[in-house]
């Protein structure tokens, strides 16, 4: 709950306070993980049983749909009624687009992994929210199956930077993602559908509130997209999996992805940074991810990977290194 409860503070809020979120994220979570131990226990297979029969993990997910809709109406209805400098006007648009990319789009991604229908349907809708819901067909057609080979373009190449791996990620997902769904009639389709959704949603912003406002929740929407694919950028960066005698790549396995047992990243973002389990298991919930002892391991949480992914020189001082190390 700690992004939603920061980013709420944040968006009613006003002077500094506007920046509480962020500053939760980017300094309050890095600072307090280079405290806190990891946290590499596994449960056992009778406490996964009891995980997965407890409804509290699945409401928690489920919360997120209501209250990230809840925290756009907040936003929009603030800067409506209320006067705000162009710095506060800025820090809500940040601490939404962080909204957007933890409870929009890492939220979507555990529902869209679901097989129960109104998961997601749920899935799509807070995707949606971030302007970003072919995200759902491409990541489940595309990314799991491509993962650590050149034909994913959510994945980075050793020495690529952030900067030029935003735009060949989020052009190349989106065109993956029609790709999936272009034989499918335009009724069916579920990139054109959710897109016309979410052309509906901002228009819909725009005339209830106005134009200026619904280009600020675009805005908060780049950044969560943003937020999003610096995440991609993190989890496989240098990873590749190798080609067997028969042509094919090998099967997707723990030491493809880089893990984070942190602790606090694992919470926030309900255990996404436990990522080698989820691409070698995608249908395990959540709360039953597993940590990998071959699994490469990042030397931080995710908050302070992003911090380093933004300047590439540390970025590369840091992890070329790693690389080398699980290739010799």
């Amino acid at each position: 709950m700690i992004i939603p409860i920061s980013t709420y503070i944040s968006l009613t809020s006003s002077g500094v306070y506007t920046y509480i979120a962020p500053i939760v994220t980017f300094i309050g979570l890095p600072f307090f993980e280079f405290i806190f131990d990891t946290d590499k226990y596994n449960l056992t297979n009778e406490e996964e049983k009891e995980a997965l029969n407890t409804f509290f993990y699945d409401l928690m997910v489920y919360l997120m749909l209501p209250f990230q809709y809840l925290l756009i109406l907040v936003f929009c209805y603030q800067l409506t009624t209320n006067s705000h400098q162009a710095y506060e006007v800025i820090g809500m648009i940040i601490s939404l687009g962080i909204s957007c990319g933890v409870l929009g789009i890492n939220v979507g991604h555990e529902l869209g992994h679901r097989n129960k229908k109104f998961e997601q349907r749920f899935a799509k809708f807070l995707l949606a929210s971030s302007l970003y819901s072919h995200f759902f067909v491409e990541h489940n057609k595309g990314h799991h199956r491509h993962v650590s080979t050149p034909h994913d373009p959510a994945s980075a190449k050793t020495g690529e930077t952030i900067f030029s791996f935003w735009p060949k990620s989020i052009y190349g997902s989106f065109i993956s993602a029609l790709k999936f769904e272009h034989s499918k009639p335009l009724y069916k389709n579920e990139v054109i559908i959710w897109k016309v959704f979410e052309i509906a949603l901002i228009s819909s912003i725009a005339i209830i509130f106005s134009l200026e406002i619904a280009l600020y929740v675009f805005m908060a929407a780049i950044f969560g997209i943003l937020l999003l694919e610096t995440v991609n950028y993190i989890e496989h960066y240098g990873l590749q999996r190798k080609i067997q005698p028969s042509g094919r790549y090998e099967k997707v396995q723990p030491i493809h992805s880089w893990n984070s047992d942190h602790i606090l990243s694992r919470f926030v973002l309900f255990d996404l940074s436990r990522h080698s389990d989820h691409h070698a298991n995608a249908s395990r919930k959540y709360q039953i991810l597993r940590t990998h002892h071959e699994a490469p391991q990042l030397p931080s949480g995710y908050p302070s990977m992003i911090l380093l992914a933004l300047v590439p020189p540390l970025w590369f001082r840091t992890m070329d290194r790693l690389v080398d190390e699980l290739e010799s």
